[in-house]
């Protein structure tokens, strides 16, 4: 059995990739209604990505926002990739944003609520 599955494993890794580079889309909303001074989640939903190698990131005025809880990397039936992270946050009338990042470091996407 254990053969059977180092085989299996070896052939898929040789097999060639049916996805194509493709650039994230990116989604960014609340958990609640934007409520000033209401404590909320920021949710920031990337899908539709290939290769899986990408950085999310949620900022504030620019700045990184610490403590944010991300899925793992899930893949869907195009071998595009997904994923989501979250943080607590209280709406207040500065900017929030989520920004995403191939491996390479250009940035894919940013938006500004």
């Amino acid at each position: 059995m254990n053969i059977f599955l180092a085989v299996l494993v070896g052939l898929l890794s040789v097999l060639p990739s049916k996805a194509k580079d493709a650039s994230p889309d990116v989604q960014v909303y609340s958990k609640g209604p934007g409520i000033i001074g209401e404590p909320n989640t920021l949710i920031c939903h990337v899908k539709g990505f290939y290769p899986p190698e990408i950085s999310i990131k949620v900022l504030n005025n620019g700045k990184e926002i610490f403590g944010a809880k991300q899925t793992d990397l899930a893949f869907e039936e195009n071998w595009h990739y997904h994923l989501t992270k979250h943080v607590p946050f209280t709406p207040s009338q500065n900017d929030k944003s989520a920004q995403s990042k191939r491996s390479n470091m250009k940035k894919i996407g940013m938006i500004r609520l």
